[in-house]
């Protein structure tokens, strides 16, 4: 079932309404292309997000799959940046490539007046199955 209704922002006013609200991390995720209910954004990798053993870390790959679902939200409600993430779970599948970036393709599952559901599945760009599967709930603040 695909979420309907118009979307609160854009890719461009998403990444930079991330880049101004998490300037921690600005410029290591971006929306490729988000459509209701649907994004698919980028993780840039970078040798911090690597671990021993030549791969990206659990938290980077977290990292990813929860901002995926955050701008999901975002897109559908506004600009809430107080939106938290209240459930999560991540299933490491294979192990990603350390000299690519990471993708991941979400979608939201539920969106209520006051929590969101969304699946992601994260790949190492070029490569077919998955390197991860998550599930995040997220609580959105009342208006």
């Amino acid at each position: 079932m695909a979420i309907k209704g118009d979307l609160a922002m854009s890719a461009p006013e998403l990444n930079a309404f991330l880049d101004s609200v998490f300037p921690q991390v600005r410029g290591e995720f971006l929306i490729e292309d988000l459509a209701p209910g649907e994004v698919t954004m980028r993780l840039a990798v970078r040798e911090r997000h690597l671990r021993p053993g030549g791969t990206v870390s659990g938290p980077a790959m977290f990292s990813l799959a929860d901002v995926a679902v955050y701008a999901l939200v975002l897109s559908m409600v506004g600009p809430k940046a107080l939106a938290v993430t209240t459930n999560a779970s991540l299933d490491f599948m294979r192990k990603p490539a350390a000299d690519a970036d990471l993708i991941a393709t979400g979608r939201l599952l539920k969106l209520g007046k006051l929590l969101a559901v969304g699946d992601v599945l994260l790949h190492s760009e070029g490569m077919a199955d998955p390197v991860a599967r998550a599930s995040m709930t997220y609580a959105i603040p009342p208006s």
